[in-house]
């Protein structure tokens, strides 16, 4: 008989309470043979990503122990008997479903051949792994959601944050005109060193700049043809915390910069519009998006357009339209300290563990 080999992959467990969660390696069993449509594969590089719990809780996904780590790059071990696209030492590149028992966070995991892509041989890991699931993000937000086209103009909100980067590359690449948000003095001199050159870069770190009045000069008073915010204020200063309150803009503000016809795709779950809100939007002839990159998970039907997406996000990165924001890589040992940070979105570059 062949001895067992065990691995080890980071978990997570979340209190009784629900609001903390814990942070755990657990010893995995060697794998089972690789069966039908799915690939075995050794992990390379691994990125962290902030988990959405209450997700989770509402897709009725919660165990005692959930597997950590999802964007993944890799080399393929072994394959199932029907799968088409891929053979044993491909370089691969994919994220793991929400419903994935293993975790990225581990030498070795089973995907399904219909989440992954090849990875160009010039891009690197942990370029693979930090890059896809922004990309994935911008795609939706730009191209599904707003319908992006040249010549149009786009605040893209907290600009120099992993997401944001890649969302302003992806702007500039289909010849849009993009207006940035700073949170910071750090931030604000990153955003205006990209090249191609952010048209306007809004210094928010004060919280003395009105973003909607700085939009409408930009744009001659028309203002933005799309919105990509990175959270709102849904209430008036008396009622927000302090935190939230200097770094996000009010939904008046949004509404107040949206021009006619114009696409607002916000990040915000919880968003609550009154009806002069509606009415405001109506009479702009204006759309809310919500950007939930989890659609392309939950949706079958969708499989064709998600793995074209994928390539193309890889195609991107392999010609130089993507350039990460990455932090140095790490370990696995050190997953579990990073990932505490990650979960409350302490981080501004990407973090990748690498294998």
């Amino acid at each position: 008989m062949r001895p067992q080999v065990t691995m080890k992959g980071l978990y997570f467990q979340q209190s009784s309470t629900n609001e903390e969660i814990t942070f755990v390696f657990q010893e995995r069993e060697n794998l089972p043979v690789t069966e039908d449509n799915f690939v075995k594969l050794q992990v390379k590089a691994c990125a962290l990503s902030q988990i959405n719990m209450k997700l989770l809780a509402e897709m009725k996904m919660e165990k005692d122990f959930f597997p950590v780590g999802r964007e993944i790059a890799g080399i393929v071990l072994d394959v199932g008997s029907k799968v088409s696209f891929f053979q044993p030492d491909d370089e691969v590149v994919g994220i793991l479903p929400l419903d994935s028992e293993d975790p990225g966070l581990c030498e070795v995991v089973r995907i399904h051949e219909h989440y992954l892509v090849h990875k160009p041989e010039k891009v690197t890991w942990t370029e693979a792994a930090g890059t896809i699931r922004d990309g994935v993000r911008a795609y939706t937000a730009l191209h599904y959601l707003s319908h992006l086209s040249p010549g149009k103009s786009v605040l893209i909100m907290d600009g120099a944050s992993a997401f944001g980067t890649i969302a302003i590359q992806l702007a500039h690449h289909r010849g849009a005109k993009v207006i940035s948000t700073a949170c910071s003095l750090e931030d604000k001199q990153y955003l205006e060193r990209l090249r191609p050159s952010v048209a306007r870069v809004i210094d928010i770190s004060n919280g003395k700049v009105h973003v909607a009045e700085s939009c409408l000069e930009e744009t001659g008073g028309l203002g933005v043809d799309i919105v990509l915010d990175a959270g709102v204020r849904l209430y008036s200063k008396d009622d927000e915390p302090a935190v939230k309150l200097q770094l996000l803009p009010h939904k008046h503000d949004i509404i107040t910069l949206l021009g006619v016809g114009g696409h607002w795709v916000t990040t915000e779950e919880n968003l609550q519009l009154d009806p002069p809100d509606s009415h405001w939007l109506f009479l702009k002839g204006a759309t809310v998006a919500f950007l939930n990159d989890e659609i392309w998970n939950l949706s079958n039907v969708q499989q064709g357009k998600y793995l074209c997406i994928l390539k193309d996000v890889m195609e991107k990165l392999s010609t130089g339209v993507f350039r990460p924001q990455l932090d140095e890589p790490i370990l696995l040992y050190e997953a579990k300290v990073s990932m505490e940070v990650v979960q409350k979105n302490q981080g501004r570059k990407k973090q990748v563990v690498q294998f």
